[in-house]
C-alpha cells in the first residue's frame, strides 16, 4: 500500500511538472487586447470579394497599414465589435484600412442585410464564405483581427471583440503605423 501511494504521488508530480511546462510554453490569450507577434511574419496569401463579388487580394492593400478583422453575422463579440472598426476607420482613414471579413457561409446574401439593419455600411464589408482567411490564418475563433504593416507582414493579432476606438487600442496602434493623421510624425515600427 505504501509502494502504491508513492508510485501514485510520483505519478501526480510528474504530470504537474509537465502540465506547468506545457502551459507555460504556450502564449496567455488575452480576449480582446492586442498580443503582438514575437516576429513579424509576411501574411498568408489571400483573395475575398467584396459585396459585388469582384476579388480583392490582401496583396491589392500593399503600402497600407490594415486591420484584417474576421467576423460573421451570427458571432456576437463580432457585432459588439463592428461599431468601434466603424468609429476607428473613420478617425484613422487612410492611415489605416479596416478590412473586415465575413467567414458567413451564405455570403452576400446573408451579409447584406445584417449590414444594412446594423449600420455598418461606412465599413468596406468582404466575403468568404469557403474560410480561406480562417484557415490561411489558422483562426482559433471569431472575431479574430491582425494588424498588417505596409510591407505585408503580420505585427499582432488580437482574439475576440475588441474595443478598437478606445484610447488603450489607439496607443497599440500608434506604436505600430508610421504615422496617425494629423501628428506630422513618424512612429517606429
Amino acid at each position: 500500500m505504501i509502494i502504491r501511494r508513492t508510485i501514485v504521488a510520483a505519478l501526480l508530480s510528474i504530470a504537474s511538472t509537465f502540465g506547468s511546462a506545457a502551459r507555460a510554453e504556450e502564449p496567455e490569450i488575452k480576449i480582446g487586447e492586442f498580443i503582438p507577434a514575437a516576429s513579424p511574419q509576411p501574411a498568408p496569401e489571400i483573395s475575398v470579394t467584396d459585396m459585388a463579388g469582384g476579388a480583392i487580394a490582401l496583396a491589392d492593400f500593399k503600402g497600407k497599414f490594415v486591420i484584417l478583422n474576421l467576423w460573421a453575422t451570427w458571432c456576437a463579440p463580432c457585432l459588439k465589435e463592428m461599431p468601434s472598426l466603424v468609429a476607428l476607420q473613420a478617425k484613422l482613414a487612410p492611415t489605416l484600412t479596416v478590412l473586415a471579413i465575413s467567414e458567413d457561409r451564405g455570403g452576400a446574401n446573408v451579409v447584406q442585410p445584417f449590414v444594412a439593419e446594423h449600420g455598418l455600411d461606412k465599413l468596406k464589408i468582404y466575403l468568404d464564405p469557403k474560410s480561406t482567411a480562417t484557415h490561411a490564418f489558422a483562426v482559433r475563433g471569431l472575431p479574430t483581427s491582425f494588424a498588417i504593416d505596409g510591407d505585408g507582414r503580420v505585427l499582432g493579432r488580437v482574439e475576440g471583440g475588441a474595443d478598437w476606438d478606445s484610447d488603450a487600442m489607439r496607443a497599440v496602434l500608434a506604436r505600430l503605423m508610421p504615422a496617425l493623421p494629423g501628428d506630422g510624425a513618424t512612429k517606429p515600427r
